[in-house]
């Protein structure tokens, strides 16, 4: 029984530090928009690639510098 004088306090003391970090996420306003970012990967990109761009994601895959030619 002697265990319980520490392990109330413990418990205790985490479930504050969990609510205090609830609610400092709450007013930082950690859960406004949640549904945003899920929705925005999904839009199509309006400006197509450049021929210089598609050259440079080309050359990134393929591991070469894209400042070299070729």
């Amino acid at each position: 029984m002697t265990i319980l004088r520490y392990l109330i306090p413990i418990s205790l003391a985490l479930g504050l530090a969990a609510l205090v970090g609830f609610i400092w996420t709450v007013r930082s306003r950690q859960y406004e928009d949640l549904d945003g970012p899920a929705h925005r990967i999904l839009g199509v990109d309006a400006s197509p690639l450049t021929p210089e761009e598609a050259r440079e994601l080309r050359s990134l895959d393929r591991g070469q510098d894209p400042g070299l030619p070729g």
